[in-house]
Formats: C-alpha cells, structure tokens, sequence
C-alpha cells in the first residue's frame, strides 16, 4: 500500500437501522404512542363501511326492483298440456322408457320425468333435442 498515504481512522458512528415497520406493527398502539411522543404526524381514518358488506349487499340491483315494483303473481312458465303428451307418445311409439331416451338425449331421466309431468321449466334446446331423437315435430306452429 504503498503511496496512498498515512493510515487514519474514522471515527464516524455507524447507524444499523432496523426494517421498516410493517403495516400492523404501525396500527399498534405502542408504535402510534411512540410516534406521538417523537412528534410524528399521526393520521386518523374512519372508514365508513369498515368490517362489513354492506356495499355489496345494501342497493337493489335492477332485477330486484323490477320484481319489488311487479304488481302481479309471479310464476315460471311451465310445460303446455300439448307438449307433454306430444313427448310421451312419441316415446311410446318408439318403446323407449324415460331413462332410455334421456340417455339418448344426454341428460338425466329427470328431466324427462319433469317434462313429461309438466313441472319443467320449458328449454327449447332439450324440446330439440327431443324431436330430433324421437324423429316427431313436437312444438306447434308458432
């Protein structure tokens, strides 16, 4: 080393700082005492929906209105007399029992039974998919 001059120390202090706070650690209240006593600026919120759903659960959504304002009886709309028998002659004639031709359709025997007792919600690609099958036009003119 030679030629670089004469050997000093440094008698600088060294500061080892520890990791920034995390978020929970600044919400504890020995951290928020600590800071007011050092004379930081403390900041206070109140969130006004804090804790809950509110916000997501409070306004009705259209739909909801709609049905609040609706006057009259609300009820689905179920299969017609005509399309029920239209089905179960049609399976009849071709000898097919209810789980036969729900699997012929790919849906479960209970849709069949539903259609065919008139409790279905009327889906016209299931009524499609049953005239085609089946070989018989089962929807009227419309």
């Amino acid at each position: 080393m030679a030629g670089i001059g004469p050997i000093t120390q440094d008698w600088e202090p060294v500061i080892i700082r520890k990791k920034a706070p995390n978020a929970s650690a600044k919400k504890d209240e020995k951290a928020v005492n600590a800071a007011r006593r050092s004379g930081a600026e403390i900041e206070t919120l109140k969130k006004s929906n804090a804790g809950t759903n509110k916000a997501a659960s409070s306004g009705t959504t259209l739909n909801t209105r709609k049905l609040d304002e609706e006057t009259e009886n609300l009820s689905h709309e179920k299969v017609p007399a005509e399309l029920k028998k239209n089905i179960m002659q049609a399976r009849m004639d071709k000898k097919l029992t209810q789980s036969q031709l729900a699997q012929l359709i790919n849906e479960k025997p209970q849709v069949i039974q539903e259609y065919e007792s008139g409790k279905a919600i009327p889906n016209q690609q299931i009524v499609g998919k049953l005239e085609r099958v089946l070989g018989v036009k089962l929807r009227g003119k419309k």
